[in-house]
C-alpha cells in the first residue's frame, strides 16, 4: 500500500505540475513558484481524502472529502490533456507563425465545458439500453444487467434505489448482476436489502468481480447472500424456464484460465441454452467454442474518461457494446455508476436490457 501511495502521489503531483506549467506559458506573469505551491498542496489534501475515506466511512465529513477529493482527481485528469493537446496544437502554430495568444483564455473555455459534460455525466441516473439478441432453443426472456454499481461512499442508497426502480420497471425476467456491486461506506445491509426487493421469475444470479476481493471476500459473499444474489464461482446453475447460466470467479484475481472455462463448459448439456456472466471480458472466444450460447461482461466502464478509453482498450481487445464472437453474441456494459471518481466523460454509464428473441 506504501508504494501504491507513493506512486499515486508522483502521478498527481506531475499531471498538476504540467497543468501549472502549461499556464504559465500562456500567462508568464504568474511564474513558477504558484503551480508547484498548488501542485503540493492539492496533492497533499487528495492523498489525505483518499486516506481518511478509506479509514473513517461514516459522517458529513468523510463524505465531502470523498466527493472533493476524487472529483478534483478526475478534474486533473482531464484537465492534464486538455492542456497536453493544446500544448502540441500550440507547438504546430508556432511552426507555422500563427499566433497563440488566445490559446491562455481557450483553455479555460475547454476546461468548463468538459467538466460540466463530466460532472453531468457522473451525477445523472443511468439511461436503459435495450440490446436484442438472437438465443437458438432460448426461450423468449428480458435479462437486466446490474455491473460496477460501486456502492457505498461514492453512490447514495437513494442513488441505487433510482436506478433499480429503472430496472424494475423494465419488468425482466432474471437479474444478472456482474460484479463490483458494494465497495465500503455505511449502510451496507440497506443497500443488501434494496437489491433484494427486486424480484424476477427466473431469480437473480451473479459473480464477483475485483472489487469483491478487494474489500473482503466474506463481506462480499456476505453481501450477496443478504442480496438474494445466487453466487456462480466458476459454477453454474440452471433456471426455471431451463436456460445454464455459468460464472465464472474473477479471471484476472482469482487467476482463473482458458482451460478452466473450457472444463466448466465441457460438463454442461449442450442441447440446451448457455449464459456465462464473467467481470472481466476476457475468453470469449473460448467460450464461443464450447458451447456458449450468450456471454456478457463489465469492468472496463468504457473508460470511464475518455481518453482513458484507449489504456484500457490496451489490456482488454473489447471494452463495450455488442460482439459477435464465432457466431456468439457478447455484450460488455460500460457499467450503472462509476469507480472512485464520479465522473464520466463521453463513456455514459448505462442499464442494459437484454431481450431474448424478442
Amino acid at each position: 500500500m506504501g508504494v501504491f501511495y507513493i506512486i499515486i502521489s508522483a502521478v498527481l503531483f506531475l499531471m498538476q505540475f504540467t497543468i501549472g506549467a502549461w499556464l504559465v506559458r500562456c500567462y508568464p506573469a504568474m511564474g513558477v513558484k504558484w503551480p508547484l505551491l498548488v501542485a503540493l498542496l492539492c496533492t497533499v489534501v487528495m492523498l489525505f481524502g483518499f486516506t481518511y475515506t478509506h479509514n473513517h466511512q461514516t459522517g458529513s465529513l468523510a463524505s465531502v472529502l470523498y466527493y472533493v477529493s476524487y472529483t478534483w482527481f478526475g478534474f486533473v485528469f482531464l484537465a492534464f490533456w486538455i492542456c497536453a493537446g493544446l500544448a502540441i496544437v500550440c507547438k504546430i502554430l508556432t511552426w507555422s507563425h500563427v499566433t497563440t495568444d488566445w490559446m491562455g483564455p481557450a483553455t479555460f473555455v475547454i476546461w468548463a465545458v468538459v467538466f460540466v459534460m463530466a460532472l453531468w455525466g457522473g451525477f445523472s441516473l443511468p439511461k436503459v439500453k435495450h440490446i436484442t439478441v438472437k438465443i437458438p432453443g432460448a426461450p423468449q426472456m428480458k435479462l437486466a444487467l446490474l455491473a460496477d454499481t460501486h456502492l457505498g461512499m461514492g453512490v447514495s442508497l437513494s442513488r441505487f434505489d433510482k436506478a433499480l426502480r429503472k430496472i424494475e420497471a423494465e419488468n425482466p425476467d432474471a437479474l444478472l448482476v456482474l460484479g463490483d456491486v458494494f465497495e465500503y461506506g455505511p449502510h451496507r445491509d440497506s443497500y443488501a436489502n434494496r437489491l433484494a426487493q427486486v424480484k424476477t421469475t427466473q431469480g437473480t444470479y451473479g459473480v464477483f468481480g475485483n472489487h469483491e476481493y478487494y474489500v473482503g471476500y466474506s463481506n462480499s459473499k456476505d453481501f450477496f447472500e443478504k442480496a438474494g444474489i445466487k453466487l456462480l464461482e466458476n459454477t453454474s446453475t440452471v433456471m426455471p424456464n431451463g436456460v445454464q447460466i455459468v460464472g465464472l470467479k474473477d479471471i484476472k484475481t482469482a487467476g482463473v484460465r482458458a482451460q478452466d472455462v473450457m472444463d466448466i463448459l465441457a460438463e454442461l448439456d449442450k442441447n440446451s441454452p448457455i449464459i456465462l456472466l464473467s467481470h472481466t471480458p476476457l475468453y470469449a472466444q473460448e467460450v464461443a467454442q464450447n458451447g456458449g450460447s450468450l456471454m456478457v461482461s463489465g469492468h472496463t466502464h468504457n473508460g470511464q474518461l475518455w481518453p482513458f478509453t484507449y489504456l484500457v482498450k490496451m489490456h482488454f481487445p473489447r471494452i463495450y457494446g455488442m460482439y459477435d464472437v464465432s457466431g456468439m453474441p457478447f455484450y460488455i456494459t460500460s457499467g450503472v455508476f462509476y469507480w472512485g471518481i464520479p465522473l464520466r466523460f463521453l463513456a455514459p454509464s448505462e442499464i442494459a436490457i437484454i431481450e431474448v428473441n424478442s
